[in-house]
This record gives structure tokens, sequence and C-alpha cells, in this order.
């Protein structure tokens, strides 16, 4: 079983996606790519990121960030300038077309999820339903 990242994530709605590519089930901004290289960096047992949805919150879903061991059969995966992410059979339909950025503030740093499928949010951003 792979360790969890002590990394929050954060969802936002968006009307629509970035003119993103169609077939593409997550595209990650270069401030994304960065902190993930940054993450997995010596972690020689771990082949990537897995992104997850659970239910809880307010809302209902959330992303769940783990450090990645192996894929499975039915994950998705997406390589992006030489990171890689592995998105759980059961998070792909919420985060087709979906941006995931990361931003660092003077009180915080997450990764953020900018979602066009999503219909709502709750108030702190960390659950969401599609």
């Amino acid at each position: 079983m792979a360790s969890r990242i002590t990394a929050s994530a954060t969802v936002r709605a968006v009307k629509e996606s970035k003119g993103l590519p169609t077939r593409a089930a997550l595209v990650l901004t270069q401030k994304a790519v960065e902190k993930i290289r940054k993450i997995l960096h010596n972690k020689t047992d771990c082949i990537g990121l897995k992104v997850s949805v659970r239910q809880r919150g307010c809302n209902g879903l959330s992303y769940v960030l783990d450090y990645a061991t192996e894929k499975s059969k039915l994950d998705e995966e997406v390589i992006q300038d030489g990171v890689r992410v592995i998105i759980d059979r059961k998070a792909q339909l919420t985060l087709l077309g979906t941006e995931m950025d990361y931003i660092e503030g003077k009180l915080s740093s997450e990764f953020v999820f900018n979602n066009p499928n999503i219909k709502g949010t709750c108030g702190c951003g960390e659950s969401f339903s599609v």
C-alpha cells in the first residue's frame, strides 16, 4: 500500500476548459509538473503520483493524492514533461478535461483542480459534486 502525501488539493468549478484537448484526461500546468517532480525526487519505489476520488466532505466527493507504486489495469496514465500521474478508475470521469495546477500563497500551498465537470463545491473547496 502506498503512503499518503501530505498535500492539500482544492477543487474549482470552471465554466469551460481552456482549450484543453478533448481526449486529455488531465492536463498539468508547468507549476504542477515542477511540484510533482520535486515530490517524487528520491522516491525510487514510486512510479508517479496517483489521483483518486473519495466520498467525504459536505458536497460528497474529494480528490486524494498518493504516491503510486503500481498502475492497475483500469487506471489511466498521464505522462507530461517527464512526470507521471496515475488516475484511479473511479476518478477518471470526474477529471476529464481538468487542469491540475499548483499554487503557492503567503499562508498556504496546494494542488488545485480546475474542473469543468463540477456542479457544486463546498465553501472551503475541498469537496465537490458532479
